[in-house]
Formats: structure tokens, C-alpha cells, sequence
């Protein structure tokens, strides 16, 4: 596969590339830093390479080494965010093909932008601190001086030194556990990861944590206050799995371990291999959000195992696992409720595309990021402007089965690498060879690199959104007079994901008058609704509403349990 300049990186990934990490931490809560060292294994792909270059950021570097050898190093200019090359120099020449160990002594910063430490108060036991890292998209970097780029897939060990009362975890396989030999006080928690997989998929946790086996590869991990919640809210993750592997084939990473974070955690879950990150808006007591896990589950294929090269081909990651996403909901809802969880993402598409503007390029299905920080490029447009383009071309090529064909052996021939838009278009024109007079009608420049919404817009089946569409036009033109035909019944046909529906559709009409809003309170009681999704929504729409006892309940409690930024938007505690 071609090697292709990665611009939100420095490192000299043309030069040589890491086949293996072996990390040592010491974690200090005290001082919010992880003290250590990293010994990268490098494969060299040129001749005459006497210098390795590392993506670090904030990082303080004591020490370097090539095979055990002394080695010069030089921290580079420092660039705003994307930080400070680090150019060790080799002392002696290597040719292509051969290994060197390079190894780093370092410590992290207490600003490193990878980690976020709790106090006590900040987590759900009050008792124990707690910390938690996010190196999506390139925030690796801050804990460890690495290839910072998808263009790059390791495998890992690591020994993180921890305070006894305190349980360590990371995206890995446990591999036991052992006193620190250094601190009586402390335990060593170890962890492998055979799988090579991309730098921001590293990760770590260590708090008061607890788990509940469930399923035969699975455990959920929690602080002991949610985790017989959390143990019953993903109990259908074993079947979820077993839908996936029959849809793309074999999971290949072994465990797969859900850990529901602090409240404070800013998304709603992060693909980390053998242990997904769950936000607590999540427990919604209904098992109505475990798609969430399903879209996580399915980048344990499209994400984990084939990677995006580069940040602007992240389309690639969650295009495909939105499409495999939904095709888990196909298989264990049904077709109607994948088009209708397809219409919900056509609408985040096109909020988003409001958002940065329709001439943003931002918005392009692959946007350049030179000069672009990635987590400035964020939105809902590589998941749903990718899902809309492969459910465009599974109507085209044939349906659903045989295009889930085609996603399979994208899966297989790209696996354990990274893939570029390009090699990916030329693999459907390569498995559609009967069909090329089709793709070549297919506007590929208006898909990929126009801005704005899709050029064409797929027409779903609406059969479960009628129901919320009717709903919602009943409520809009009740009159006073007629408010006392709205009853908790309106919603026992409803599933969770239709409520959902029915809010966010009076949330585009004009504000319902507050006796409407109030009624709505005495038939359906959002209040105490523990669904993040609906509750967000229904606050929204008591905001909107102008309903000042409702409005006050928004800042008070819902920040702090509900810290995950899409629940956190100012449009909720600012009055239209």
C-alpha cells in the first residue's frame, strides 16, 4: 500500500515504522503526571536512516537510546497543537529492513490534553481519585512520544505502577497483576495487545473499579455505583457480537469489555480495542441505547482492524461503522428500524452541515486538514455524509446483502492496516467489476469533495416515523380545549428511539405555548425520564417553551451528570 504524508503528524513514518511499544508507567496522582518509559520496536523502510522522528507534545524527555546505545535527541519548534517533533539521533546507520529498539524516558505534563484526572468529588464514590485518558485524534502524543498517525499499527505491552487500592485497565489483555517491588504501597497491573492497531486506540483507566461478567468475553467495568446497572443495561452485548462476526466475520481481539466512565466523560463511547468506553448517559434503564455499543462493537472491524490512513479519510472509520451499525439493527430489530435510525442520522447531517455552513469545506467527505487541527474538523458529517454514500451504492449495486458482501471483503483484504479513500474506491470498482458502467455514473467529486449535503438524498421508509410524525402534529394544532386527550397511553406503542423521534420533531416547530408544554409534563412525565436522550430533548423543549420552573432543574443537574458534550450544548441553557 502506498505511503501517504500524514499532515497532522511529524513523524518520520516514510523512514521507518513501529511494529511494537513496551510501556512502564508510574502513576502520580499527587503531581497528575505518568512518569515512564516507552521502547519502540522500528522497522527501518530505507537505506542509510541514521535518524528516527517522534510525535511528542508537552512531553519533558530525559533520556533516548538505540539499542541500548546512547543517543542524541532534539526537541524541534513547538507548533500549536499539533506540538514538538522529537528527532533522536541514531548512533550508527541502519539499511532497509532492519530492526533498532529506540527507547524514551519521559514524563507527561499536568495539562497533557490525553488525560483527564478526577479529584474525588469528581467521580460517583467521592473516596478515590481517578484517571482516564482520550488520545483520539492525536492526543497520543501528550503521554507518549510515538507515530502519532493511523498510517502506523503496533502492538503493545505495558506495566502501570498504581496506588493498591486502585485498579488499573487499558485497551489491551489483562495479563495479572504484581506489587510494585519499588513501593509496598503499590501494585503493577500488566496488559498485552498482540493486535497492531493505531497509536490513539491506546488507552488507560485507574480508579475504584469494579466488574460483572457479561457474557463468556465480556466484563463491564465501573466504579461500584453503576456497575450492576451497567451489567444490566449491556447484557445483550454477547448477542450483538455474535450478530457482528456473522455479518463481517471473526473478532479478533479476544476480550471485549465495556467500562462505563465518570459522568464527566465528553463522548457517548470510544472504540478502545478489548475495552470500550461508555459514557453514563447511557444507563438509561431500558436498554433503548445499546446501539451505542453496537456502533462501538462494529469498529472493532471498521476502525480497529482497517483504519483510516490519515484523518481526512475518517469517513472511512465511521461511514462504515454507521453502515454496519445499522446493519446489527437490521438483524436483531428489523429493515424498518434501520431506515428509520437512517432518517434520525440524515437530520444530524443536516444540522451539522447548518452548523459549519454549506460551503464550509469542513464539510467535504474528505476535507483537507492541512494546517487543521482534527478535533476542529469533528461533526456528525464523516458518520452520516458516509452512511448516505454507502446506502446510496447498496441501492445501486444490488441491495443490502450484496453490498454487506462487498463491506466484508474490504474488511478482509485492508485488515491489520490502513486504507486511503483512493485504495478503497479502486477495491468496489475491483469487487463490482460487472458493474463499473454503473459506478462510473456514481458524481464521486460532489460525494467526496463538494461541500454541503450529499448531491443525492436517499428516500426511507417512514413507517416508524409516522407514528412520531402524527404525534407531534397532534400536539402542535391541539388547542386549549383539547389538551385533555393527550394521555401516558400516546406512548406505550412507542419504543425509546421514537420518543426520541417525536421530541426532536416539536423541537423544529415553533414553541409550543407553556399549557401545552406543562400538559405534556401531566401525560408523560419527562422529568423523571433517567434516558439522557429524551431528557435532553424534553429540557430543550421546557427551555424553548419559556417554562421558568422547568428551566432551572437544566443547569442544576444536568452538567454534572451528564457532562458528555452532547448534552452540553448552549442551545440548552440559552433561551431562543
Amino acid at each position: 500500500m502506498a505511503s501517504v504524508q500524514d499532515p497532522c503528524s511529524f513523524a518520520s513514518s516514510s523512514k521507518c515504522t513501529t511494529k511494537h511499544l513496551n510501556l512502564s508507567y508510574h502513576v502520580d496522582f499527587e503531581r497528575r503526571v505518568l512518569k515512564g518509559k516507552v521502547a519502540l520496536t522500528m522497522e527501518v523502510l530505507e537505506d542509510r536512516c541514521s535518524t528516527v522522528t517522534l510525535d511528542t507534545r508537552d512531553l519533558t524527555i530525559f533520556s533516548a537510546t538505540a539499542n541500548g546505545q546512547s543517543a542524541k535527541f532534539n526537541m524541534g519548534p513547538e507548533h500549536s497543537f499539533l506540538g514538538t517533533p522529537l528527532e533522536i539521533t541514531l548512533p550508527f546507520e541502519l539499511s532497509r529492513g532492519q530492526q533498532v529498539i529506540v527507547e524514551v524516558a519521559y514524563e507527561t505534563a499536568p495539562k497533557a490534553t490525553a488525560l483527564q484526572w478526577l479529584t474525588p468529588d469528581q467521580t460517583a464514590g467521592k473516596k478515590q481519585p481517578y484517571l482516564f485518558s482520550q488520545c483520539q485524534a492525536i492526543h497520543c502524543r501528550t503521554m507518549i512520544p510515538c507515530q502519532d498517525t493511523p498510517s502506523v499499527k503496533h502492538s503493545y505491552y505495558a506495566q502501570v505502577s498504581v496506588p493498591q487500592e486502585l485498579v488499573a485497565v487499558m485497551s489491551a489483555i489483562r495479563d495479572g497483576q504484581a506489587p510494585d517491588p519499588e513501593d509496598s504501597s503499590r501494585l503493577i497491573y500488566r496488559f498485552r495487545q498482540p493486535v497492531p492497531m493505531p497509536s490513539y486506540l491506546i488507552a488507560i483507566v485507574v480508579g475504584a473499579l469494579e466488574s460483572r461478567e457479561i457474557g463468556p468475553r465480556s466484563l463491564v467495568w465501573s466504579e461500584k455505583e453503576f456497575v450492576d446497572k451497567a451489567a444490566f443495561e449491556f447484557s445483550e452485548t454477547e448477542n450483538m457480537l455474535k450478530t457482528a462476526e456473522s455479518l463481517v466475520g471473526p473478532y479478533v481481539w479476544g476480550q471485549y469489555d465495556i467500562l462505563v466512565l465518570p459522568p464527566s466523560f465528553p463522548y457517548g463511547g470510544m472504540e478502545n480495542p478489548c475495552l470500550t468506553f461508555a459514557t453514563p448517559t447511557l444507563l438509561a434503564g431500558d436498554r433503548s441505547l445499546s446501539n451505542v455499543i453496537a456502533h462501538e462493537i462494529s469498529h472493532s472491524w471498521t476502525g480497529n482492524l482497517v483504519t483510516n490512513k490519515t484523518w481526512e479519510h475518517f469517513w472511512l472509520n465511521e461511514g462504515h461503522t454507521v453502515y454496519l451499525e445499522r446493519m446489527i439493527g437490521r438483524s436483531m430489530e428489523s429493515e424498518q428500524f434501520r431506515q428509520f435510525k437512517a432518517m434520525g442520522g440524515w437530520k444530524e447531517l443536516q444540522e451539522s452541515v447548518k452548523t459549519f455552513g454549506a460551503d464550509n469545506p469542513l464539510t467535504n467527505l474528505v476535507p483537507s486538514l492541512q494546517d487543521v487541527n482534527p478535533d476542529d474538523a469533528f461533526s456528525s458529517v464523516p458518520y452520516e455524509k458516509g452512511f448516505a454514500l454507502l446506502y446510496h451504492l447498496e441501492e445501486l449495486l444490488g441491495g443490502p446483502v450484496v453490498f454487506m458482501g462487498f463491506v466484508k471483503s474490504y474488511i478482509q483484504m485492508f485488515a491489520y492496516g490502513s486504507a486511503t479513500t483512493e485504495e478503497w474506491k479502486a477495491y468496489l470498482f475491483t469487487y463490482f467489476q460487472d458493474k463499473v458502467d454503473v459506478l462510473n455514473k456514481v458524481d464521486w467529486n460532489a460525494w467526496m469533495h463538494t461541500p454541503g449535503m450529499p448531491p443525492v438524498k436517499p428516500q426511507y421508509d417512514t413507517t416508524m416515523a409516522d407514528s412520531c410524525i402524527a404525534l407531534c402534529s397532534k400536539w402542535t394544532k391541539a388547542g386549549e380545549a383539547d389538551l385533555g386527550v393527550f394521555t401516558a397511553a400516546d406512548l406505550t406503542t412507542l419504543s425509546s428511539h421514537q420518543v426520541i423521534e417525536f421530541l426532536s420533531l416539536l423541537l423544529q416547530e415553533e414553541p409550543l405555548p407553556l399549557t401545552h408544554v406543562k400538559r405534556m409534563q401531566e401525560a408523560y412525565d419527562f422529568n423523571s425520564c433517567i434516558n439522557a436522550e429524551i431528557r435532553a430533548r424534553w429540557l430543550r423543549l421546557c427551555v424553548k417553551s419559556r417554562w421558568e420552573e422547568a428551566v432551572p432543574k437544566a443547569p442544576a443537574d444536568w452538567p454534572r451528570s451528564r457532562a458528555r458534550m452532547k448534552f452540553t450544548p448552549s442551545p440548552l441553557f440559552s433561551v431562543p
